[in-house]
């Protein structure tokens, strides 16, 4: 796919990468990436990989994430990709696991990870930096530049011996292991191979419109694999350019700078925009507070004209105005060449993707896990519903078990967990189905809805089940709330912890006249609590009683990837969390024994 994607578009002038680098983007072009891919390959033929040799990628997205990845995969070996977040515990359990010889690391901060834990890794052996200005004075080091020029002249030497070896890679090889991130317990290795991936980027690049034209703005971790195959092989399969957030905090700055069509991405990024717009919106004028309101009505009440077919002429004439006014202003801070999202990683909830089409963005939703590569279904462009996660994509045939839980076969799925059959046995049935730990079911039109993990369900003392991801989504859509988490399995009634929007809490506070030096400070006001207290009873007012929060508590500091209480597409770890914060969510209880 790589050696066809830079022959097809070796003279072209659009480029294939763009990074960010002294304050202005870059380019590179398929003619230089396919060049430093062959010379990278070569390189590490030069160190001593083979065929099937398990290498460990650590890093931060960039363009040589790109050139590892494929140039230990022209060589057959296999590529452990881990998060930058990782510790070395987790480094070293993981190193052990797969065999791992070679590590290719981003800078010294991730290379002093992996030297904690050298002694006790037996099987490795040489670590390559990509980051030259660290130097390598170890013999166990290679610096990336150092490779790149082995691999030429390696090259020069062994001129067939690098096309020779592409040719053994069969389809049933194994391409990569990814190490989910478990809640409890070490990570299980996830063994895709070159057959389960490019199965599942034809499907996908079937079901969703990308092309050669489009540029696609990257800040989800290339290590996920999510963005690994959305944003990244299918992207590149249809020749899009690829450009590099440089981090997740600053997303906003490059849709600006960018200008992408297209953005893959996970709810919570949306849940944020929407909160800013509305916290802008508060503070409008009160006559351009109705103007915004009555082109947000007017936008739905087109983009339900339009999927229903019933053209009204007059409405198409308030939605022009209303576009001009608020519409495109709105878009022009995405970039104002948003053709659409892609949404994975968790779901996106109905509200979200029907205010964002009123405004004229379009979401795709998707639904997937790394065990089936790791699409399964998708909503396409001109067949969506809002609320489902779409249909299946090509060739995965999906059904639903008798308690729910839904079932995947096909070509995407998995080859099993490296070193550990008895989760392989339990994860794949005799059948071939994968069983995903998620209840969900079909509508009558053939979407899917995924209510929530199977795990995650709650059975409250009065015998209810509970689904906590749809209430979870209802309180996050508010301005004031970032981070919410629903708390109640087994017990009498729901609780939350709430991390606060501290930019809005602020500016409520200062515009009530509430006094604070700090967020500490905030949190404890009674006046910001019964703000809580307030916005709580509003959301939940629709809710069944057995669904309604009696209380809460705010919490001061945001839940973090760091310290492994959400997963890197913003995903609550329950157990991490109820297990943290024991103390707060008991004190909770107390009152009631």
């Amino acid at each position: 796919m790589f050696d066809d994607l830079t022959a097809r578009f070796l003279h072209d002038h659009r480029p294939v990468l763009m990074y960010k680098s002294e304050g202005k983007y870059k380019k590179i072009s398929y003619a230089l990436l396919r060049k430093s891919v062959d010379d990278f390959a070569q390189g590490l033929a030069a160190l001593g990989v083979r065929r099937g040799d398990a290498i460990a990628l650590i890093s931060e997205n960039r363009p040589e994430w790109v050139i590892a990845d494929m140039g230990m995969m022209k060589l057959g070996a296999i590529n452990v990709s881990l998060y930058p977040t990782l510790t070395p515990k987790q480094i070293e359990f993981i190193f052990n696991d797969a065999g791992v010889r070679f590590a290719i690391v981003s800078n010294q901060f991730q290379l002093s990870k992996i030297m904690k834990i050298r002694d006790a890794v037996p099987s490795l052996q040489t670590i390559i930096i990509l980051s030259d200005k660290n130097g390598a004075s170890d013999p166990a080091l290679q610096t990336y530049s150092r490779i790149i020029e082995t691999g030429k002249e390696f090259g020069k030497q062994h001129i067939e011996y690098l096309r020779d070896e592409t040719k053994k890679i069969r389809a049933d090889d194994i391409l990569t292991i990814i190490y989910t991130s478990g809640t409890t317990g070490n990570p299980k290795g996830v063994v895709l191979t070159h057959r389960n991936l490019v199965s599942n980027i034809n499907a996908a690049a079937a079901c969703i419109p990308f092309n050669h034209h489009d540029t696609l703005l990257s800040f989800l971790p290339l290590c996920h694999s999510y963005e690994r195959m959305g944003g990244y092989y299918t992207a590149m399969l249809v020749g899009a350019t690829i450009a590099y957030a440089e981090s997740i905090e600053t997303v906003r700055e490059n849709l600006l700078e960018v200008k992408p069509t297209v953005v893959t991405t996970v709810p919570r990024l949306f849940e944020r925009m929407y909160n800013k717009l509305m916290a802008q919106v508060a503070d409008m004028p009160p006559f351009e507070q109705r103007i915004f309101r009555w082109a947000i009505s007017v936008g739905k009440k087109y983009r339900f004209a339009v999927r229903s077919k019933h053209f009204v002429p007059v409405l198409a004439v308030q939605h022009a105005l209303a576009d001009r006014l608020v519409f495109k202003k709105i878009r022009a801070r995405m970039g104002g060449n948003i053709r659409f999202f892609a949404s994975g990683g968790a779901a996106l909830s109905k509200e979200m993707g029907e205010f964002f089409e009123s405004i004229g963005v379009q979401i795709i939703e998707g639904y997937g896990m790394t065990e089936s590569s790791p699409v399964i279904s998708v909503n396409r462009l001109d067949d969506y519903k809002f609320g489902t996660v779409g249909k299946p994509i090509p060739d995965v045939h999906v059904r639903i078990a008798g308690d729910g839980e839904i079932l995947v076969q096909g070509p995407n799925v998995m080859k099993g967990y490296w070193n550990n059959p008895k989760a392989t046995e339990e994860a794949i049935d005799n059948e071939g189905w994968l069983h995903t730990g998620d209840i969900g079911h079909f509508d009558e039109d053939g979407f899917l809805t995924v209510t929530d993990r199977k795990k995650h369900i709650f059975v409250s003392s009065g015998g209810k089940n509970i689904a906590p991801q749809h209430i979870e989504n209802l309180f996050l859509q508010n301005r004031f709330v970032d981070q919410f988490i629903l708390i109640g399995d087994g017990r009498m009634f729901l609780t939350s912890l709430i991390v606060p929007d501290f930019t809005a809490v602020k500016e409520y506070a200062v515009k009530h006249k509430i006094s604070f030096v700090d967020e500490d400070d905030l949190v404890a006001n009674p006046e910001i609590y019964k703000l809580f207290e307030d916005e709580i009873a509003v959301i939940q007012k629709d809710l069944a009683n057995y669904e309604r929060v009696r209380k809460f508590t705010i919490l001061r500091h945001p839940l973090t990837i760091e310290d492994g209480e959400i997963t890197p597409t913003m995903k609550i770890r329950r157990k991490v969390v109820e297990e943290r914060f024991k103390g707060i969510i008991e004190k909770m209880y107390e009152s009631v024994r």
